[in-house]
């Protein structure tokens, strides 16, 4: 989850690195630091805090001028967010420098070991012990690489790892397994990024690190090698996007950038799909259409906002596919003995491709030779090559920490997919199919008219920033519409808010409803009629109880009316594809709300945008 950085080459590295670091901050922000290699000596500046306070610390008193140089911007596991447990790290001798993402599973047996043999560990972190180790291996008369390599076989978990050392004044040396780590390549220059956003005003060229994996970067050149030192091969790809995408463009938070780009967003996912026959092309997804009809069973895996498109996807995959399917939270999944066969397909759905819970979910799966698809945004990274086939998302880069349009994207991956099996296993006819995608391709005019007609919705959110609590009410694909509004809620506005099932009701959470409490329904399309009529229900009793009723309804429902202190209107569509409609008022919801309470909207307590450690 922390941003790292890593540069070689003829620009200042300083500018280049907190420049770096200044993109990545949606990854960690509890503490920043930067080291420089500079005549001989290591230079380390490190801040708790936001970035902010390390450019101060370094305006105050500046380094010396280097062309090599590491920063870090930390969200913290081991240790406390100060000074002294932020990154970089240095050795006993102040001749090593190392930065880290991730969690060092036996950090504790290995800094006892260090101890015991002399040296002086500093600080908290896991993270510190490496540099120790390379001191070892540096004095024994190892160059930077291979004493990296030699560390990394003796750690456990999950680390990126990148480190200088002033003996090799000219080098940057990463390590990678289970965490994000990407090269970038330029000319004269060469970046080491957790993300590419770090260097993507300087360089679009990059290279995907595989598992296991150092690279040791020059300003002439690449190396990559496996853990024993064997070459390794790589594959470059070209950035589709640019530094404009990645910059907030006029708006005050990049969540507000993000949740306008939706439209255009979905556009770009459904861009390429669809065949001049109408017909579905998925052709990313690398499983064969025979391979496809021999599946008998669906499981998806995710978490958090992914686990709700993946709840969604539920109805869509059993609807116009005919298949049965399961959605399991990540985490929980290969825990509890899943029955997995070859005739089984697991969907992973994580936006950033690293996140570790999914990650570890599909190598279950593999193991129990599942088939395996990802749904995923990031070209490059971990989730894309650990699958059979994949389906990109193409939501460009997504900086604040609550998602949004990638949500939305997710979702129309997995409708895709949901139709594609329809198509492939012949449960949709051809026309049924056309139909279908011709209402996805109207969804960006949609989405349009939904942005277009916010106001109301954000002036109620700033009448409401004083309650301490909102429900969200839905039923069908509306359920875990009203999971993922209380999810913006509670991530943003950090109020306790949750999604319930409307015919839950009665079964106890009708409990919790009291005077004037802010409750959120989302009414399934008078087409459902009901399941249209059950939820009016719903609202009538709440209502009944002294609820204040906030009711998310197509438009043109009139029958909601009379029941509603508040109504949204979102346009006309069909069932399955309306939470595409009635997210959106719910994200710019708790954007509001959290604004209106003053909080960075972009960067919300204790989050991180990838969660790269289980």
């Amino acid at each position: 989850m922390c941003g790292i950085v890593g540069y070689v080459g003829g620009q200042p590295a300083l500018d280049v690195v907190v420049e770096g670091l200044a993109r990545l901050e949606y990854r960690g922000y509890d503490s920043a630091g930067v080291a420089l290699v500079a005549g001989g000596e290591l230079a380390v500046e490190k801040r708790a805090g936001k970035l902010v306070n390390l450019r101060k610390a370094l305006d105050e008193a500046p380094p010396p001028a280097a062309s090599t140089g590491i920063g870090h911007t930390r969200w913290a596991t081991h240790g406390a967010p100060n000074d002294t447990n932020a990154h970089p790290h240095a050795d006993c001798s102040g001749t090593v420098a190392v930065i880290h993402n991730g969690i060092i599973e036996n950090f504790a047996a290995l800094r006892a070991e260090l101890a015991e043999n002399g040296h002086t560990l500093t600080s908290d972190t896991d993270t510190e012990a490496v540099a120790h180790l390379l001191e070892d291996e540096v004095k024994a008369g190892a160059g930077l690489a291979d004493a990296m390599r030699r560390v990394c076989g003796r750690l456990e978990g999950a680390f990126t790892l990148v480190a200088v050392h002033t003996g090799e004044p000219d080098l940057v040396v990463g390590a990678r397994r289970n965490s994000p780590l990407v090269v970038g390549r330029g000319d004269g220059e060469n970046f080491l990024a957790s993300d590419v956003a770090a260097f993507i005003a300087h360089t679009r060229d990059a290279i995907e690190l595989g598992q296991d994996q150092v690279v040791e970067l020059r300003a002439d050149g690449v190396v990559v090698t496996d853990f024993s030192g064997a070459p390794a091969d790589v594959t470059e790809y070209h950035v589709d996007w640019d530094v404009s995408a990645a910059e907030k463009g006029g708006f005050d938070y990049f969540m507000l950038k993000e949740i306008a780009e939706q439209p255009r967003a979905v556009a770009d996912t459904l861009l390429g799909r669809i065949g001049a026959d109408g017909r579905l092309t998925l052709d990313e997804m690398r499983i064969s259409d025979a391979q496809l009809r021999e599946i008998d069973k669906v499981v998806i895996v995710a978490c958090g906002t992914a686990y709700h498109a993946g709840l969604i996807a539920k109805y869509a995959i059993e609807h116009w596919a005919g298949l049965p399917c399961e959605v399991e939270l990540a985490h929980e999944f290969r825990y509890r003995d899943p029955i997995l066969t070859r005739s089984t397909l697991v969907i992973a759905i994580s936006q950033s491709g690293e996140t570790m819970d999914t990650l570890m979910a599909v190598r279950h799966a593999r193991e129990q030779r599942a088939r395996v698809l990802g749904v995923c945004n990031v070209n490059g990274s971990t989730l894309p090559r650990e699958c059979d086939g994949v389906l990109y998302t193409h939501a460009g880069p997504e900086i604040a920490v609550a998602s949004t349009k990638a949500f939305l994207t997710q979702l129309v991956a997995v409708y895709l997919i949901a139709l594609y099996l329809g198509q492939v296993r012949g449960t949709k006819f051809g026309d049924e199919v056309r139909d279908m995608i011709k209402v996805l391709s109207g969804m960006p005019d949609k989405l349009d008219q939904v942005l277009e007609t916010m106001g109301p919705v954000r002036e109620l959110a700033r009448s409401l920033a004083n309650e301490h609590c909102v429900l969200f009410l839905g039923r069908h694909v509306g359920f875990p519409v009203a999971m993922e509004g209380a999810l913006k809620l509670k991530e943003l506005a950090y109020m306790h808010a949750e999604g319930f099932a409307a015919g839950e009701l009665k079964h106890g959470p009708i409990a919790l409803i009291e005077q004037d409490l802010p409750v959120v329904v989302v009414v399934p399309p008078r087409a459902r009629d009901v399941l249209h009529d059950k939820i009016v229900s719903n609202i009538q009793e709440i209502r009944a109880r002294g609820a204040r009723t906030i009711v998310i309804a197509e438009e043109g429902d009139t029958s909601v009316e009379p029941y509603a202190d508040t109504l949204i209107s979102v346009p006309a569509v069909p069932t399955l594809l309306q939470p595409l409609v009635a997210t959106v008022p719910l994200q710019v919801f708790a954007c509001e709300l959290a604004t209106a309470k003053g909080h960075d909207v972009d960067q919300p307590r204790n989050l991180a945008k990838s969660v790269t450690v289980e």
